[in-house]
């Protein structure tokens, strides 16, 4: 066994995994797995820099998580850095403060690794499960950007594309510095077009409808399967590898999409970092959904952070 610990810092939430690994078994043991909601993204699309609060809530939860790998006393760290860090021109800010925190500098890796990491974590586990026909489609939506990954037992073919949660919200359905509380016709509309232009992009690398299972992970797919499955809290044990048909994505996608802050707040099982985000993240999986004809995705809360803990052991 090895003792690693695992931090994904991506464009909405920071996340850490302490686990004992065994290569011999396949088994992923977790000893502390969280989520911090920091919107590291914030305002990264409009002007291209990393906001000074934005900053300031990621180097906290890395001081709180730098005492929880202490206290598991792991021995080895990787701190991961995605879409918003790597299109960032004060990205050396960033990475000195992680640095300074954690003592590992953050790696500020490529869309391609981000997909193996995300393949990895997301199929470990599935092996040997002949109702999930493969070739596998491995969907990752961040809060900046959407990894497309399919594979069998290894990755044929991955592509990042740039309609994340985060990003998306920011760029259609944000007016006058707010969240629209629900957004008009055309801002939904403005919305599907860029998906839809970002999924032929994805297309042009990745065969995108020789897939045989659908496999949706982060917070967005997450959440959906929570609503759809009526929880009345976030339970990770019940969301774990459950199953949201094509018709139940489109209800629960066109009710946030027309939903208030208020309503989408009220669900028990909503994050109150996501509550302005998951109207567009439902979107791009039901987008998704019906460029490939899925019937249905299978959820998975293993994923980048469990592929990053897999390549330290």
């Amino acid at each position: 066994m090895t003792r690693v610990a695992a931090v994904d810092c991506g464009t909405n939430s920071i996340r850490l995994l302490v686990a004992d690994a065994d290569p011999a078994t396949g088994e992923l043991v977790d000893l502390d797995r969280r989520m911090t909601i920091v919107r590291l993204g914030q305002g990264v699309d409009r002007t291209g820099r990393l906001a000074p609060e934005a900053l300031q809530r990621t180097f906290a939860a890395c001081r709180e998580y730098a005492g929880i790998i202490k206290e598991h006393g792991a021995e080895r760290l990787r701190f991961v850095a995605t879409s918003a860090s790597r299109d960032a021109e004060n990205r050396d800010e960033f990475v000195r403060g992680v640095l300074d925190i954690l003592g590992v500098e953050p790696e500020v890796i490529s869309g391609d690794q981000e997909a193996e990491f995300s393949f990895t974590g997301a199929t470990k586990e599935l092996a040997g499960r002949d109702h999930l026909p493969k070739p596998y489609l491995v969907v990752d939506i961040g809060g900046g950007s959407t990894e497309f990954v399919v594979g069998d037992d290894q990755v044929r073919a991955a592509r990042s594309v740039d309609i994340g949660c985060v990003r998306m919200t920011e760029r259609h359905l944000v007016r006058d510095g707010a969240v629209t509380d629900p957004p008009a016709e055309e801002q939904i509309a403005a919305m599907r077009a860029d998906i839809e232009a970002a999924l032929d992009l994805a297309e042009e690398t990745v065969p995108l409808r020789e897939a045989r299972t659908l496999v949706g992970l982060a917070g967005s797919v997450t959440t959906v399967s929570a609503i759809a499955q009526e929880l009345p809290e976030y339970d990770s044990a019940a969301i774990h590898h459950s199953r949201v048909s094509h018709d139940r994505v489109r209800e629960i996608t066109e009710w946030l999409l027309r939903s208030t802050h208020a309503e989408r707040a009220a669900v028990p099982s909503m994050h109150p970092g996501r509550v302005d985000v998951i109207g567009a993240g439902a979107l791009v999986l039901l987008s998704i959904m019906e460029r490939i004809g899925a019937e249905e995705v299978v959820v998975s809360e293993h994923d980048i952070l469990d592929g990053i803990g897999w390549s330290l052991a």
